[in-house]
């Protein structure tokens, strides 16, 4: 065999050795499949196969579709999985395979204007998203002291928030509100009318209907156009429930990332937190505070701080996150918790509302923790002299409603029933007519500027 033929042999047997080489160096663990040994509610517990919380296995079902389930726990050999589509036809003894499948969502452009569920699939019976970017669902924590500094006022086109609330861009605040005090409209208000290049919605565990009066009624043709809805509804598996809230925040980063400005609207973290603590109870955690176990309050800032100023541009997710006080109790445990994690709440007051003043935020126990570092002295100054004669009148408000009180006994009171009417008016606001930032300070000077300290 001449030397060419030698070496043309050789070069072969070694482009063969490296494949194998390759090969054998690529081998993975195989799966092991495990089988389906009981079921609790809406957990399942699995036998014989091993894989991270947070991964996916794929049960099989009687009639073949197979169900996929995410693992949430574990306990010696047994992991709980908790599905995220209906139950129907598990039986026992169901195979459980481990799955290679990672928690990632489609984003891109092609996102505006369309409505998904938790995990990204399209509702609104539009046709495939046109998205071919893949974003992680968990999210990547920012270093806190890479992320810009609030320094720029948000107009929302609403003016109590304006002038007496303002809001920076990469804020998160909640909205605190019990059933049937104008939440919704006023989350729609800010649908309409903020300053956004993106509004990303979340509808976590309201009721299906609230999802078509939103998309249709609230934000309407032009408002879905920048928008992307994500919705879970009551319905929905608890698991599914967390997934929407991720899911959201998962695609409001992706716009963020690429230097725009976001208005995320989550409505609600009550029932986030609620999803949390049905799967907590489900795999045995124990309650801690009022029926909720420590992973509730674990996963509340973990889920906010995704949200605010991006550390790599102009970029900003500023955040609305609704809070559901049952019973106007200000102090139920998620609510409490909500507060401390937060760069301050509105709270809209039944009370104002049963009086026809909407949008019906409650001055007096609402604040906006970065209004300092966002407006200048004369609007704080404005603004604080609101405050003083509003307090004055509602901390009075029985004795002049039952003529206890005689005119000329105390001057600011006396100045306080002059304004009060002015007062009401200035809080009211036409659900369609916005008020920008500019005209709600010019308002508020003119109103007033005449009130002593």
């Amino acid at each position: 065999m001449s030397t060419p033929e030698l070496a043309a042999l050789e070069r072969r047997w070694s482009e063969r050795l490296a494949k194998l080489t390759a090969q054998v160096t690529d081998l993975r663990p195989l799966q092991v499949e495990g089988v389906l040994s009981r079921m609790v509610g809406m957990t399942l517990e699995a036998m014989g196969c091993e894989a991270a919380v947070g991964s996916r296995c794929q049960v099989s079902t009687a009639d073949g579709r197979g169900l996929e389930a995410e693992v949430v726990g574990f306990s010696g050999e047994r992991l709980f999985l908790m599905p995220t589509g209906e139950l129907r036809g598990v039986m026992p003894g169901a195979r459980v395979l481990p799955s290679s499948s990672v928690s990632e969502v489609l984003v891109g452009p092609g996102l505006l204007g369309r409505v998904l569920d938790g995990t990204g699939r399209p509702l609104d019976g539009l046709g495939p998203l046109n998205v071919h970017e893949h974003q992680s669902l968990m999210g990547t924590p920012l270093n806190p002291l890479k992320r810009w500094a609030i320094r720029e006022p948000l107009d929302v086109g609403i003016r109590t928030i304006n002038s007496l609330l303002t809001i920076g861009r990469g804020q998160r605040v909640g909205l605190f509100a019990g059933s049937g005090v104008g939440k919704s409209v006023l989350l729609g208000m800010m649908t309409r009318f903020t300053e956004a290049d993106v509004i990303v919605v979340g509808l976590i565990g309201e009721r299906g209907r609230e999802v078509q009066e939103f998309v249709a009624n609230t934000l309407g043709p032009d408002g879905l156009k920048r928008s992307v809805v994500v919705a879970t509804p009551a319905d929905n598996p608890p698991l599914m429930r967390l997934h929407g809230a991720w899911t959201a925040h998962a695609i409001a980063e992706y716009f963020r990332d690429r230097g725009l400005k976001v208005l995320l609207l989550l409505d609600s973290l009550t029932r986030f937190a609620q999803a949390q603590r049905e799967i907590a109870l489900a795999i045995g955690e124990p309650p801690a505070t009022k029926g909720y176990p420590p992973s509730v309050f674990a996963r509340l800032p973990q889920l906010v701080e995704r949200s605010g100023n991006s550390d790599k541009g102009a970029g900003s997710i500023t955040a609305f996150y609704t809070v559901l006080t049952e019973g106007d109790d200000q102090n139920d445990p998620i609510a409490d918790s909500a507060r401390a994690i937060l760069d301050g709440h509105i709270v809209l007051s039944r009370s104002m509302a049963e009086a026809g003043v909407y949008p019906a935020i409650d001055v007096e126990a609402s604040i906006s923790r970065a209004m300092h570092m966002i407006v200048d002295k004369t609007q704080m100054d404005l603004a604080m002299r609101f405050r003083q004669v509003y307090g004055t009148y509602t901390q009075n408000r029985d004795l002049i409603s039952v003529g206890a009180y005689r005119r000329g006994g105390d001057p600011r009171i006396d100045q306080a029933i002059d304004l009060w009417p002015r007062l009401q008016d200035f809080l009211r606001q036409d659900m369609y007519q916005p008020v920008g930032y500019v005209e709600a300070n010019q308002t508020l000077q003119g109103l007033v500027s005449g009130a002593v300290r």
